[in-house]
């Protein structure tokens, strides 16, 4: 079990580690390590891009999350994917079950770190959450269905895209508890919640102190 592990945790940190955020903002003619936060996650991209080119820049920002949701499903997904294509027994199978979500967790695990210390980009990278949350969408879809509701909802309440992600990453184990995911899940679910948290101390630091960005859409220009 220890090569397919290794391959796992190999293959998750080169996805994880792709700087599709460094990458679509160069491609602008930005350094986006030298904007804004400072960090190639979509919302400074979105952030910096949209103040910059207007809403063509805020969909690269949208973009971003996309590819970075994408690289943490298909570090966590290809396990599942190789399981149905080559063991006709995967569904009764509990051993081979078991063995599937083990590659599966080690391929989050290092597709979240390669994103937060990629090896493109120094070992500098984002916070996080767009790769977690689409591992956690192919491991627990309906847990992540309502971490998402609680981003969404605090989002529009609050307009702070760093509350929400907090806020939404605590919701995430609560939702699979409730939902009596099996304990190596809600294990998971429980460290990458604290990994995420942890990432937005700055952010903390400053809903703290009141000096936190906000979305807030500019009013209409009049016409003239």
């Amino acid at each position: 079990m220890f090569l397919p592990l290794l391959i796992a945790a190999v293959v998750g940190y080169i996805l994880g580690a792709l700087p599709f955020g460094y990458l679509v903002a160069r491609a602008k003619g930005i350094n986006i390590f030298e904007h804004g936060s400072k960090n190639p996650g979509a919302t400074n991209v979105k952030r910096v891009l949209g103040e910059k080119f207007g809403p063509s820049g805020k969909r690269l920002g949208n973009l971003v999350f996309l590819l970075d949701a994408l690289k943490g499903a298909a570090a966590t997904g290809w396990p599942f994917l190789r399981a149905v294509l080559f063991h006709s027994s995967f569904v009764a199978g509990e051993d081979l079950q078991t063995r599937t979500i083990n590659l599966a967790i080690t391929g989050l695990v290092f597709s979240l770190l390669g994103h937060s210390f990629s090896c493109f980009t120094k070992f500098k990278g984002g916070k996080g959450v767009a790769t977690a949350a689409g591992g956690f969408t192919v491991l627990m879809p309906y847990a992540m269905l309502i971490s998402l509701g609680v981003w969404i909802i605090t989002f529009y309440a609050s307009r702070y895209v760093s509350l929400a992600s907090i806020l939404a990453s605590v919701a995430l184990p609560i939702a699979a508890f409730f939902l009596r995911q099996p304990p190596v899940l809600l294990g998971l679910a429980v460290v990458i919640a604290a990994f995420v948290v942890i990432r937005h101390r700055a952010n903390v630091k400053r809903l703290m102190n009141g000096t936190e960005n906000r979305f807030v859409k500019k009013p209409a220009e009049p016409k003239a």
